[in-house]
């Protein structure tokens, strides 16, 4: 069996590899040709070229490049041509698969397979029409994505979340952490204001302003903030405005145990303040309540609120059918609510810890590995085709 797979970027590559690792189990013979990162190279791929070379983000980096890319798009659709495998596999960053899939199927009939289905339930519901002309079969993250594939004509197979396998801290390493820090017995607020300078820059003076509303109201209420890497000179220099000294976790000093650090961190917390994204999984598998608060430029404000098809963007909402996470978007993310929103979530978390348990559960947790889920799918559309 011959595959020829993609991957553009991190989260991709993690998705990849498992993926790579669930077809070596059943199928002992299979071959991998593509594009990937350290992941995948671990399980056999000699990648085209460097994975990063395609790792581009934002509508001005994708322009300033734009040439660049276009000559990767053409040079991996013609290899994959050449390779003439059984499958061509592409992993989420859609700017670059969906464009190869597309070179692909005008020269070729080789089946062709989206990993992570786009959020056409959340907004744009034209995509999944337009992907239908030249892919056969999407992976899907969450439970309810199906629908949407399979309504545009293509197979489509919940394959569960990565973030089921994540490893988790145990109550040994919570313990430490708190005894480490000298946080003792008291209530901890774990803080996530994003990990995009954009994101960091407009949070942070909301979640400042915030936290000095909590520090009057629960003099004894501790803070830790991990940094994402990008932006942690920024976080610095951002909290020194505010009325909290918060524990900063640097990454960039630690290495691996600076990742075992930031999962001690999320155990320990008993509520948190993040920045929206899938950073709500991340919580909800460490089974620590939440308050999301996300705003954006005017600009973008108005345009993402007029195409936006849910009333709520947090996955352990929609994936439960809930809204037992708070949310403060745009407009509505003000520091006195955002406050006010914490508090009652210290105070009476419970419905919320049942809402992250049931999604950990519909996402997969407790089954098979989604890496073998998602192998056992490819092969299973191969038969059917």
């Amino acid at each position: 069996m011959k595959v020829f797979i993609i991957a553009g970027e991190p989260s991709g590559d993690k998705l990849g590899g498992a993926l790579m690792q669930g077809l070596k189990a059943q199928v002992p013979e299979v071959s991998f040709e593509g594009i990937g990162g350290e992941r995948m190279l671990e399980e056999g791929l000699q990648s085209l070229f460097p994975m990063d070379e395609i790792s581009i983000m934002g509508i001005t980096e994708i322009l300033r490049n734009y040439g660049a890319l276009k000559a990767r798009i053409r040079q991996t659709a013609d290899a994959v041509v050449a390779a003439k495998p059984d499958v061509l596999i592409t992993v989420d960053l859609p700017e670059f698969s969906l464009r190869v899939a597309k070179l692909v199927k005008e020269k070729s009939d080789i089946r062709t397979v989206h990993y992570v289905a786009p959020t056409v339930w959340a907004w744009r519901p034209g995509r999944a029409a337009k992907m239908a002309k030249h892919i056969d079969q999407v992976l899907a993250l969450l439970p309810f994505e199906p629908p949407y594939m399979e309504a545009a004509g293509m197979r489509c197979d919940f394959v569960g979340h990565p973030v089921v396998t994540d490893p988790q801290a145990s109550q040994s390493d919570e313990a430490e952490f708190r005894l480490r820090h000298d946080i003792g017995d008291a209530p901890l607020c774990l803080i996530l204001p994003g990990s995009r300078r954009s994101e960091v820059s407009r949070l942070g003076p909301v979640f400042g302003e915030a936290l000095g509303q909590l520090k009057e109201q629960r003099p004894e209420l501790r803070y830790v903030l991990p940094m994402a890497a990008p932006v942690a000179e920024l976080v610095k220099e951002t909290v020194k405005g505010w009325p909290v000294t918060p524990i900063l976790l640097d990454p960039r000093e630690q290495g691996e145990a600076g990742k075992a650090e930031k999962r001690a961190a999320f155990a320990a917390a008993d509520v948190a303040l993040a920045a929206s994204g899938t950073v709500a999984l991340e919580l909800a598998a460490a089974s620590t309540p939440m308050v999301i608060a996300y705003d954006m430029g005017w600009l973008s404000r108005q345009i993402i609120g007029r195409l936006m098809l849910v009333d709520s963007v947090n996955l352990v909402n929609l994936v439960t059918d809930s809204r037992t996470v708070p949310e403060y978007i745009g407009d509505d993310c003000r520091p006195g609510p955002i406050a006010d929103a914490v508090l009652r979530v210290l105070d009476a978390p419970q419905d919320q810890t049942r809402a992250m348990q049931q999604t950990m559960e519909l996402l997969g947790k407790g089954g098979e590995a989604p890496g073998m889920r998602a192998a056992e799918a490819v092969l299973a559309g191969l038969r059917e085709c």
